[in-house]
C-alpha cells in the first residue's frame, strides 16, 4: 500500500509539473483545454489554407512571365540593339514592347497580348518573345 501511495504521489507531482502555469488542476480540464487548442489550430490552418488559395489565384493574374529577344532589323546598323520584351500572366495576357533602333531614330511600340496573341500584327521577334516567356529554362530570367 505504501508503494502504491508513493507511486500515486509521483504521478501527481509529474502532472502538476506538466501543467504548471496553465491553470489546470485535473486531467479532465487539461484534455478539455487541449481539445480547445486543437480546434483553434484547425481553424487557423483552414484560414491559412484559404489565404494561400487566394494568393495562388492572384498570382496567376500577375505579370510574371518575361521573354526577351534582341535583334538587328537592318544590315547597315551594327549589333543587336533592337528588342522585343513580353510581360505576361499565366493566361498569356499582358503586353509586348518592341524597340527598333536605327541610325537616325529609335521607335518603341507597345501591343496588348491576350491569350498569347494580339489584335495587332506581331513581328516574328515579338512572337518569339511571347514564346520565350513560357520556356521553362529561359536563360533571360536567370
Amino acid at each position: 500500500m505504501i508503494v502504491a501511495l508513493g507511486w500515486l504521489i509521483r504521478i501527481e507531482l509529474r502532472f502538476k509539473k506538466m501543467f504548471r502555469g496553465r491553470g489546470v488542476s485535473d486531467l479532465e480540464s487539461a484534455l478539455s483545454n487541449f481539445t480547445k487548442d486543437l480546434d483553434d489550430i484547425q481553424k487557423w490552418a483552414e484560414k491559412t489554407h484559404d489565404s494561400v488559395e487566394d494568393l495562388r489565384a492572384e498570382l496567376k493574374k500577375s505579370a510574371r512571365h518575361i521573354g526577351i529577344v534582341r535583334f538587328n532589323p537592318y544590315n547597315d546598323v551594327g549589333g543587336d540593339q533592337s528588342f522585343s520584351i513580353s510581360v505576361l500572366d499565366d493566361n498569356k495576357n499582358g503586353i509586348v514592347l518592341s524597340g527598333i533602333y536605327g541610325r537616325d531614330y529609335n521607335r518603341v511600340f507597345a501591343k496588348p497580348v491576350m491569350g498569347g496573341g494580339s489584335k495587332y500584327q506581331l513581328s516574328s521577334e515579338e512572337k518569339e518573345a511571347i514564346l520565350k516567356a513560357f520556356e521553362t529554362n529561359n536563360p533571360d530570367l536567370k
